[in-house]
């Protein structure tokens, strides 16, 4: 069976490359927050996810959901059975859409000359959740690193956030920190809030355990 992860990497895939070869879709797509605002298109905080600047920009984001996305579905399937997970892991992932652009909306929705694309955001809701599920086990590691070094996931995540909330005050270039800070947080939230009403043991205890361990065994 083909995953959800696959699923939406697809979808994306598709809609991506046609956008790049139709700039009435792309306009038509693309988070705009004076359309928004003034004509209530509110489908644009989810199709903007679909649509991305280039190949590299969608190829780095649906690599990263594929490692992440793969990890984290298996994971609810496993901690909510197969049905219940599989809806959480498409909740989780649409509503990140929204979520994670809400901050940008408001201090952009009557900039004429904003523009934001990119599932981004909602790739970031992902990886942090299974930060948050496996902030100690999961090792990040980076470009020309040894094989056997990795940053525990947590520590990883936390310096992730630090650099992306500096750029972000900075300003400029072309990439929405914001999206990506917002995004990270609400996928860490969205666990912790549906783990409290459908688990029994809970996760953010489990984290702070985790982490807790890690730190007395240094």
């Amino acid at each position: 069976m083909v995953s959800i992860t696959l699923i939406i990497i697809i979808i994306t895939c598709l809609v991506s490359f046609t956008a790049f070869n139709n700039e009435k879709i792309l306009n038509d797509l693309i988070f705009y927050p004076p359309s928004i605002a003034k004509d209530k298109q509110y489908y644009r905080f989810f199709t903007c996810g679909f649509i991305h600047a280039d190949y590299l920009h969608l190829g780095f984001n649906m690599w990263s959901l594929y490692i992440f996305g793969q990890y984290l579905e298996s994971r609810l399937l496993v901690e909510f059975g197969l049905t219940t997970g599989k809806v959480l892991y498409i909740l989780l992932y649409v509503s990140s859409l929204f979520f994670c652009l809400i901050p940008t909306y408001r201090k952009n929705r009557d900039n004429y000359a904003y523009r934001s694309l990119g599932a981004s955001g909602a790739v970031s809701a992902v990886v942090f959740a299974s930060f948050f599920l496996e902030p100690t086990q999961m090792q990040v590691r980076l470009f020309l690193m040894p094989s056997n070094w990795g940053i525990p996931a947590f520590i990883f995540g936390f310096i992730y956030l630090i650099i992306s909330t500096i750029l972000d005050k900075r300003g400029g270039g072309n990439i929405n920190h914001s999206a990506h800070i917002w995004g990270a947080l609400y996928g860490v939230a969205f666990l912790v809030l549906v783990s409290s009403f459908l688990l029994e043991r809970n996760l953010l205890s489990s984290f702070i355990y985790k982490v807790g361990l890690y730190f007395s065994n240094l």
